[in-house]
């Protein structure tokens, strides 16, 4: 299963302000142990809202408010996506991120099987793991 843990945004990460050398070299110890357990996929930091932008939708109109954004609990500041065998699993590696504060929260990645119901010829879920091996091909 795959679970992205989210790092919520906070005014400190909203500010621009950088971690300290000794938060990096915690984190960089604590990504080591997520790549040496194998359940490491992806994961990255984002840049404050102040260089982002939102496209909402409205029926056929899309419309583009630039950062930054007010509303930091609502806000993402970086995130891990890991492979583990259960939600428990994953929260246990979301316990073990060195924060002193913070939040995390943890969704469980959809499968193309997921959408199955939706798609009974089975005709876009070909095409979709088609798009899969060209990514993968590619990385």
């Amino acid at each position: 299963m795959r679970f992205m843990m989210i790092v919520k945004a906070s005014p400190e990460s909203e500010s621009g302000k950088l971690p300290t050398t000794e938060e990096l070299v915690a984190m960089g110890k604590y990504n080591e142990e997520l790549v040496k357990a194998g359940v490491l996929l992806a994961g990255e930091g984002l840049h404050s809202s102040t260089k982002g932008a939102r496209v909402r939708f409205s029926g056929k109109q899309t419309f583009v408010v630039d950062g930054p954004f007010t509303e930091t609990k609502e806000l993402v500041a970086g995130f891990w996506i890991i492979e583990v065998k259960s939600k428990e699993d994953a929260i246990a590696w979301a316990r073990r991120v060195p924060f002193v504060e913070g939040e995390i929260e943890i969704r469980q990645v959809a499968s193309a099987e997921d959408f199955a119901p939706s798609d009974p010829t089975g005709e876009l879920m070909a095409k979709e793991e088609a798009l899969r091996a060209q990514i993968a091909a590619k990385a």
